[in-house]
């Protein structure tokens, strides 16, 4: 799964970039325009059990990574930037919430608002324009092709820009199981999951209120925002002492890392949950389309437990956290054993049973 960040100029792309992957973008690579990596997804569950277990081997929940072109006048005439937003599992849009008079703002000033907007308008002015090219040829070949086939899409089509036309993405508008196959393989930007990341220059109460308000006025669209301080989130991750990163983010008045739940929303603007599998020898994090049952889950681990599946034995994280032992959430109770049928929760700790 692929997770594209996109922004205007001298928003800190770069420096989040660097943030969730650990890796600086090189001047060839930016040149290129293909600054692609992995990003180590942070999870305070994921941490838990590690210390739970002290496992010979970590493997924590990843994504890629894909740092887009800055959305300027040459990206969008030319169309490169939308090219690759098209390509991508879901966005997100980086927006400069803080002032240094040393970086200059394309607009002349900083407003997340009006930024997230202008980014706004040019994805629905994208799906507008391809709808338009689309109803286009329909016209100009409905004689050669099956006349209630084209006359089902163009009606597709024309309600698709009746709402983005009233100011709205197609992620919210709710469409049946057979339009939604019709309009699968289009390069509908708007249809895509988005995160709005709010880039502050520390993480006061102001900042927070502003990040806020604007998950407030943009709920409607169905997008998430959140409010890092990315630079004061690098100093943090630069500490090797956990209890100096401790002290460090109570003087900041940070609760929680950023990056935690940064990777958290990106998960779920994926579409995506997390199980963990937990011993001695390994804790991994895995990845699973939310909604998927067991024998679903543990095809993600290797396809002969999904075929060979018998039964899941299902401990809750807080539970298990709680207790401090397997052995405990057993002695408890706390142990579900389920079937097929069951649909797996965010942040279940599963062993799967499955025939060779």
């Amino acid at each position: 799964m692929k997770l594209g960040i996109i922004g205007l100029p001298q928003a800190g792309k770069k420096n989040l970039y660097q943030l969730v992957t650990g890796k600086p973008v090189s001047a060839s690579a930016d040149k290129r325009g293909e600054i692609l990596g992995v990003a180590d997804m942070r999870d305070a569950r994921f941490d838990q059990l590690v210390k739970m277990y002290s496992p010979a081997k970590v493997a924590p929940a990843r994504i890629e990574i894909q740092l887009l072109p800055k959305i300027e006048e040459t990206t969008i005439r030319d169309g490169a930037i939308f090219k690759d937003i098209v390509s991508l599992d879901a966005i997100c849009h980086l927006v400069r919430g803080f002032s240094d008079d040393n970086i200059y703002h394309l607009k002349g000033s900083v407003d997340p608002h009006r930024d997230i907007e202008f980014v706004n308008a040019e994805l629905v002015l994208h799906d507008l324009l391809f709808i338009e090219k689309r109803l286009e040829r329909i016209e100009k070949s409905e004689k050669k092709h099956d006349a209630k086939a084209a006359a089902e899409e163009e009606a597709l089509l024309l309600k698709l820009r009746s709402h983005l036309e009233n100011d709205q993405h197609l992620r919210t508008l709710s469409l049946g199981q057979e339009e939604e196959k019709a309009i699968l393989s289009y390069p509908f930007i708007t249809r895509k999951q988005m995160l709005i990341v709010l880039n502050t220059d520390d993480s006061g109460a102001d900042k927070r209120d502003a990040a806020n308000e604007l998950a407030a006025a943009y709920a409607p669209l169905g997008l998430e925002v959140m409010q890092l301080a990315a630079r004061l989130e690098a100093e943090i991750v630069e500490l090797d002492d956990d209890a100096a990163r401790q002290e460090f983010m109570a003087d900041a008045g940070i609760a929680e890392p950023g990056l935690n739940v940064l990777s958290a929303l990106a998960i779920k603007t994926l579409g995506l949950i997390s199980f963990f599998t937990v011993g001695e020898d390994e804790v991994r994090q895995w990845q699973l389309k939310a909604g998927s049952t067991a024998p679903v889950a543990a095809g993600v681990i290797h396809s002969d437990f999904e075929h060979g599946f018998i039964r899941a034995e299902v401990i809750k994280h807080q539970d298990l956290v709680s207790l401090g032992s397997e052995a405990e959430v057993k002695k408890n109770g706390k142990l579900m054993v389920m079937g097929k049928d069951y649909i797996v929760e965010d942040g279940d700790v599963i062993h799967f049973l499955f025939n060779n």
